[in-house]
């Protein structure tokens, strides 16, 4: 199945020894979607299915990678090295008050994690709301690097197939963080396609999506959702960026 082209734009970094470094943003046109799932697959805190309307956002074409980490950092924490892999072993607490921070002075933007409302529907295509299991197909081998076919290391960015919006490796490959606390299910959750932030956190987990290197296809579909301390930093674990406009 075809899709129309996402608006695509490049953001470029200067490092600091001259050279350049790039990565591109997909728009995700905003629309009402249904969050959850109630297929046999789909465990209790995937439930209840409810509406979100989620407004227009722009996403990263992969997970970022660790030249990105290295340039916007200086260092690169990863237990499989490599510069166009996934970073990995970087905690909720590195990005948010590290990475970000910096990225954002570097560009000019104001890039943050993904509300977990915002993951699902960008996963699930946006407005084609692609009736795939997984974020593309529903065979996860095409799209995805998971416990059958990934040698056990993360892989390259961009190896397998896209999903309807141009976004890579959304299932598989390694667990990307979410802005939200963690909550055991839907009950109450936002229906404006905000992250579901609590007042006292009191060191809440949050919220981690898509699954990873490691993980059964079960843990890969769009609709799993698991939760980390946001300390945690596995080799398992890394992030996608978005950004609210681009102007």
């Amino acid at each position: 199945m075809s899709y129309p082209i996402s608006r695509i734009e490049t953001q470029t970094l200067a490092t600091a020894a001259g050279a350049s470094v790039s990565f591109r943003m997909v728009e995700v046109l905003g629309e009402e979607f249904d969050m959850g799932s109630e297929d046999e697959d789909a465990f209790g805190d995937e439930k209840p299915i409810h509406k979100v309307s989620v407004p227009t956002f722009w996403m990263g074409e992969f997970p970022i990678t660790q030249e990105l980490c290295v340039t916007v950092m200086g260092e690169n924490p990863s237990y499989f090295p490599g510069m166009k892999r996934p970073v990995e072993q970087v905690s909720w607490l590195d990005i948010t008050e590290r990475f970000l921070p910096a990225l954002n002075k570097l560009s000019g933007r104001d890039y943050r994690l993904p509300s977990e409302s915002e993951w699902e529907y960008a996963a699930r295509g946006g407005i084609y709301h692609s009736p795939y299991k997984y974020a593309g197909s529903n065979r996860l081998k095409d799209v995805g690097w998971y416990d059958e076919n990934s040698h056990s290391e993360t892989k390259v960015v961009g190896l397998k197939q896209s999903n309807a919006l141009g976004l890579y490796d959304m299932s598989g490959n390694v667990y990307e963080w979410c802005a939200d606390h963690w909550h055991d299910n839907y009950q109450g959750a936002p229906i404006d396609g905000s992250a579901w932030i609590e007042k006292d956190d009191a060191g809440q987990d949050r919220v981690l999506r898509g699954g990873s290197w490691n993980a059964v296809p079960r843990y890969c579909r769009v609709s799993f959702r698991t939760g980390d301390d946001p300390s945690s930093a596995d080799y398992d674990i890394g992030f996608r960026l978005v950004v609210s406009s681009w102007q």
